[in-house]
Order: structure tokens, then sequence, then C-alpha cells
């Protein structure tokens, strides 16, 4: 099944006998699940293909299912109506998946191991944006799945070795791809990219905060603009899944072009896309903006 169908899978009693139930938030955790659970788990995700996952709302139904779910797999701090919907109905069946690694806070410095949980809802929710993490997460998951159904242990950590192996080899790729650029900041949508920009030497100058959805004063584009200049940026990247009309904007104005860098927060149903791809091809955006050789 793709990952690109989860969102209409069941959940709870109607999936395949003998499966783990699986409810992932969002579309990165959905990703890692499937190839982690294979064919010994049934994934369900919240949030359907192709949409915002931020401002997510659950129906009835979808709370339904996290109460009948054997494991529940999310971000904290990035679907609030999620982040409650575990807490009251599947507290120990769910995963917090930024709980094993480090976080960054919303600044962009790294906190010390175990700082992340002492200081709720002050990290950057983004960490899927860096391929080490994920396959660190991916290695989590596979242990927190032999947990919950011991009988298919090996396939678990079996799938989670593989994924985190892929996740490796992609971070390989952009170290290798960002190793040598005559520029080092990139002009973001929103705040998504602190993890990517962290793990890679890479400064983010955002438009919109956190919240894509929170939009700069005039004062601030101004700003922007400005820095755009002084810094000699090439490009400001907008997202697949937000408005270009602001990054556009701005662009014009500091007259550079745009191009599209994806938070990978979702994929359109039928794309053909995976986390893979995807951030492959943000690799070569990186590579055109940032002048890379």
């Amino acid at each position: 099944m793709s990952v690109a169908l989860l969102a209409t899978s069941a959940c709870g009693g109607s999936s395949a006998e003998g499966r783990t139930e699986i409810t992932a938030s969002f579309y990165p955790v959905a990703w890692l699940a499937e190839r982690i659970g294979g064919e010994n788990a049934e994934i369900a995700t919240l949030t359907k293909p192709g949409t915002e996952p931020h401002d997510l709302e659950l129906s009835p139904r979808q709370v339904a299912e996290i109460t009948e779910t054997d494991l529940g797999l999310y971000v904290k701090g990035l679907q609030p109506a999620v982040d409650d919907a575990f807490a009251q109905h599947a507290e120990g069946r769910s995963l917090d998946v930024s709980s094993l690694v480090e976080t960054l806070p919303a600044d962009g410095h790294e906190h010390e191991e175990g700082e992340g949980e002492a200081h709720e809802g002050e990290h950057d929710p983004h960490l899927w944006l860096d391929p080490a993490r994920m396959a660190a997460v991916a290695t989590g998951i596979g242990e927190k799945l032999a947990a919950v159904d011991p009988d298919n242990a090996g396939n678990y950590r079996a799938g989670a070795a593989k994924a985190a192996g892929e996740l490796n080899a992609l971070d390989g790729e952009f170290k290798a791809g960002l190793a040598e650029c005559e520029q080092d900041t990139i002009v973001t949508s929103h705040a998504a990219f602190s993890y990517l920009a962290d793990r890679y030497g890479l400064k983010q100058v955002p438009i919109a905060g956190l919240d894509p959805d929170s939009e700069p004063s005039p004062r601030r584009m101004a700003e922007l603009s400005d820095q755009i200049k002084d810094l000699g940026v090439t490009t400001v990247f907008t997202e697949t899944l937000v408005s270009p009309k602001l990054a556009q904007t701005l662009a014009e104005g500091a007259g550079v072009k745009t191009a599209v860098l994806d938070p990978v927060e979702g994929v359109k149903e039928g794309s053909g896309d995976d986390y893979l791809s995807v951030q492959r091809r943000n690799l070569e955006a990186l590579r055109a903006a940032l002048v890379c050789s």
C-alpha cells in the first residue's frame, strides 16, 4: 500500500487480522511506519494526502481510530489536536518520535540531550528534514514495534535497519552535494528547515515562522529584501502545500528567482513521490540556489 493512500485506510478493528494497527499523524511518520511495518502492519494516516498538516482538526471517527489503535506515531508540537488526542485516548500506546532525537528550539540552536522533553512546546518539530535524525527515528520505531508485537520483532528491526540505511545514504548525498557552495543562506517560506540547515552548515532566513500561516509585516518584508541583496542570495524558496504569493512578492522586490524547497509535510495523491525522491529534489534545488560545485 502506498503512503499516498494511507489516509483512507481503516484503523481499529477493521484492519487485516493479525496485523499491528498503526495510526500515524502525517506523511513522514506514515512513510517510515510503512517501510518498517511492512506486511505485519496496517497503517492509517490522520492527515490526508496533499494537505498542510499544522492545523489539522480531527473528526470523531479519527478520534475513535486513535482510541483503538495498537500504536500511534506523531511529532509533538506540530499538530496540537493530535498531541491532545494521543495523550487522552492512547496513553501508553503512542510514541512521540521527537523523543528519539536531540531537538532544536525555535531559534535553531540544539538542546542538550534530554532538554527537549524538559521544555515542552519550545522545540522545532520539523526534525524529519534531517535524514540522519530520521534514521534514528526509524531505529526507534522499529524497537517500539518489536515491543508491541514481539512475534514479528525480527521483521520490524530488519525493516528499520533498511530504512535507516537508506536515510543515512541520503544524508551522505546531502553532505557531498553541499560540501562546496558559494552561498550558505536559504530564504524559505516558513521556518521549517532549521534541522536541515543545522545538519549541513546552512543559515535559514524564513519569511514566516514555524506556522506557515503567520504573515510578516511590511517592515519585515523590506528587511528581508535588503538582507537578500546584501548577502547575494540568488533564490527565494516556495513550498508545495503553502501559497507562494509572499515568497514570489519578496523575490520580485529583491530581483531574484524562486524555486521549490519542499518541507516534505505531505505528498499529493497519485504523485508517485516519496520522502526520498522529494528530498533528492530538494538537494538539487539547494545546489542550484547555493551555487554548489
